[in-house]
């Protein structure tokens, strides 16, 4: 078959199943209530756009010998941010913020059912306890009115629902919506999974919330755009709830109210370097002439390691991301807001395979105007995905200030230890079963914990730590003990007589 004939072929099988997905989605959408009918009309059309974009697509998103390093002056250091300075009328600055918090994730990879941001991580306050904490500490110390706006995903809206109603004393509006609900598609067929649109049942692996770049649709879809807008709000501060590192920094959104060309700023990315823990991490790069951020999907083979070098890319994406109201208004007016698609493949509890399509929310970067990267302290990137992390900010490195997180003065370097704690630390409760305190963090470099192994109280760990106990053994560190540059392993077990 000429090659002609063959693209031909494939344009007719493309439209065809093009053709059978729209039918596939008809059906769904009969099965709506006629309360969800219009909301479930907007997720089905929005998954059709992106069905029908994957589709077109066809291999690497990026072509590797267009990717250069970004201009000197398109990341600029936070150093030179904060030397401006702030302004006298910083509360009529903090006045035009918005604080949006990724808030769809589950806590099911820490073993916890429900939303992630539940999950207590300090002192019994959870993450959205830290960050309603944040925010209040802000209105009051500088009088003003800044809200927090969760979005939600149809896995945590209604647990977040509940219990927002504890703060309804606090000094923060709290505002709520909810990213899109597409249907998970079957990956030999690329036929939705879903008959119906209920989500229990048969169906409840059916759907997934189609990643954070979703935010720019659903913020405008759910009104709460048009709303801010209209009361005078110009920027987003949009992070990852589990982050607790991504606060409001008056130096930054300074930069962004008060530019020091003139040229306002539309999306200003927070980065930061990359050390050998963070090779996975999008990257800043220079692409078309545009600011880019490329992911390691992305990226063709040939190149991964490359992608990885810390020394070519030094920087890597924290999501904490600073973007203008009236800008994505705008870019969504014209459909003009382009992400590429990330493609994850999934295996269903039946050992049906799937593939959900998502975007990411900074990969919108390319389609705002005076884009720019602000390269800051790795403290602003202090993440939560694992026990391991669970345990560092837990410990006396850190301490808590009106819900905001310092690295503790009395340790001597401000580089965050290393921790690899093993399968048994794995879930939540079993991580707290295994301390009977947090140990003092103050001196370590790197812990590494394996097998069966208890913590007793007031343990002390120094310089690096190496805990290993073999199938079968378990290791229980007495209480009071000092651990400095040791490795203990085999079998310790301390009984009471």
């Amino acid at each position: 078959m000429s090659q002609d004939g063959a693209s031909q072929f494939q344009e007719v099988i493309r439209q065809e199943l093009e053709l059978s997905v729209k039918k596939e989605l008809e059906k769904i959408l009969i099965t709506a209530p006629s309360h969800e009918f219009e909301h479930t009309k907007k997720d089905l059309d929005g998954f059709r756009k992106l069905f029908h974009r994957f589709l077109q697509e066809k291999g690497p998103s990026v072509d590797w010998g267009k990717i250069q390093r970004p201009p000197e002056d398109s990341i600029q250091p936070y150093e030179k941010i904060k030397a401006r300075g702030l302004p006298d009328n910083i509360s009529s600055v903090l006045n035009k913020l918005v604080v949006v918090k990724l808030n769809g994730g589950l806590g099911t990879s820490m073993g916890c059912k429900g939303p992630k941001s539940l999950i207590g991580v300090r002192n019994e306050n959870t993450f959205l306890d830290l960050t309603v904490q944040q925010i209040e500490h802000l209105n009051k110390t500088y009088n003003t009115d800044v809200p927090l706006v969760l979005m939600n995903s149809f896995n945590t809206d209604e647990d977040t629902k509940k219990i927002l109603q504890k703060y309804s004393h606090c000094r923060v509006k709290i505002y709520t919506f909810n990213q899109s609900r597409y249907p998970r598609i079957n990956k030999e067929s690329l036929l939705p999974v879903a008959k119906d649109v209920s989500y229990s049942g048969e169906n409840t692996e059916a759907w997934y919330p189609p990643g954070h770049g979703d935010i720019y649709s659903s913020f405008y879809n759910s009104g709460l755009l048009n709303t801010f807008i209209g009361e005078g709000k110009e920027y987003i501060f949009v992070s990852n709830i589990d982050n607790l590192g991504a606060t409001v920094d008056l130096y930054i959104l300074n930069h962004l109210m008060n530019p020091p060309n003139g040229k306002p700023c539309e999306f200003v990315m927070e980065v930061t370097n990359k050390t050998r823990a963070d090779v996975k991490g999008g990257t800043l790069t220079q692409y078309e002439g545009k600011l880019r951020l490329v992911e390691i999907a992305q990226v063709p083979k040939a190149h991964v390691d490359e992608f990885k070098s810390v020394s070519k890319f030094k920087i890597f994406n924290t999501n904490n991301l600073w973007i203008s109201l009236a800008a994505v208004k705008r870019l969504q007016e014209q459909n003009a807001i382009d992400m590429e698609i990330i493609v994850n493949p999934k295996t269903l509890d039946g050992g049906l395979n799937v593939i959900q399509l998502e975007t990411a929310v900074g990969a919108a970067i390319k389609s705002f105007e005076n884009s720019l990267g602000i390269n800051v302290p790795r403290s602003r990137f202090l993440p939560v995905k694992t026990t391991s992390d669970l345990l560092l900010v837990m410990s006396n490195l850190y301490s808590l200030n009106a819900g905001s997180l310092t690295m503790s003065e009395k340790r001597e370097f401000p580089t965050v230890p290393l921790v690899k704690l093993g399968s048994s630390f794995t879930k939540v409760q079993d991580y707290l079963r295994r301390f009977e305190s947090i140990p003092d963090m103050l001196e370590l470099d790197h812990l590494t914990v394996s097998g069966d192994v208890t913590f007793g109280k007031n343990v002390s760990l120094k310089g690096t730590v190496i805990i290993i106990a073999n199938h079968g053994d378990r290791i229980d560190i007495p209480p009071g003990a000092v651990l400095e540059n040791k490795i203990v392993s085999g079998n310790l077990r301390i009984l009471d007589h």
